[in-house]
């Protein structure tokens, strides 16, 4: 994994749990830290969090190397 994967990856974590957070408590964590949602540095963070789900995507497709190394060998 890259580190921008890495990065993104974290990102996609904390919007989760921002998430998490509106939807069990009704409370924006990144609204509260940067001054309400419309500020423009909560936008950049919800930006950056849109763009870090989108470069997770690459991860569904990617092929697993753990996989790979537990599939059964056939020998002729």
């Amino acid at each position: 994994m890259s580190g921008i994967q890495r990065i993104a990856l974290v990102l996609t974590i904390i919007g989760a749990i921002n998430w998490g957070l509106i939807g069990f408590f009704q409370f924006d964590l990144v609204a509260a830290i940067f001054g309400g949602q419309t500020s423009a540095f909560s936008r950049i963070i919800y930006g950056l969090v849109g763009i870090a789900g989108l470069i997770n995507l690459g991860l569904l497709f990617k092929p697993s190397v753990e996989v790979e190394r537990t599939e059964p060998r056939t020998e002729h």
